[in-house]
């Protein structure tokens, strides 16, 4: 398997400023303000503490990609994020292993149009996967 290192845990909140308030209350710090993602009607915002990331995502439309999640999950962690130096061997090994692409690798605003995609396990749930 590639080496693969989390970048962010992604949290699904319904009201993103209330979500970053309570975090901050907990210490965390604002590495990057509320973005708007056009692709996937979302706003995110990344928090940090003690080494760890937080991206907190909120649908801002009823079609939005996580709008169904939204409704089962509630205000929740949801996904991990990796990054890796090889995105197509990465990507590869996770498919051969059971992971199932559930999108295309498409550009993510809020990393610098970095391209990510989302895989589903049955065993572990959603992870993202950025390519370098």
């Amino acid at each position: 398997m590639s080496l693969l290192t989390v970048h962010h845990i992604g949290y699904l909140v319904k009201k993103i400023e209330k979500a970053k308030d309570a975090f901050l209350s907990l210490g965390f710090q604002v590495e990057q303000d509320t973005l708007r993602d056009e692709i996937r009607k979302v706003d995110i915002c990344f928090l940090l503490k003690d080494g760890y990331r937080i991206e907190l995502v909120s649908p801002y439309a009823g079609d939005s990609v996580v709008s169904g999640l939204m409704k089962r999950y509630k205000n929740s962690p949801y996904h991990i994020c990796y990054e890796t130096a090889d995105f197509e061997a990465a990507f590869a090994d996770l498919t051969a292993n059971g992971y199932i692409a559930i999108d295309t690798p498409t550009p993510a605003p809020a990393l610098d149009g970095r391209d990510v995609v989302f895989l589903s396990s049955a065993v572990l749930g959603m992870i993202e996967l950025i390519r370098p």
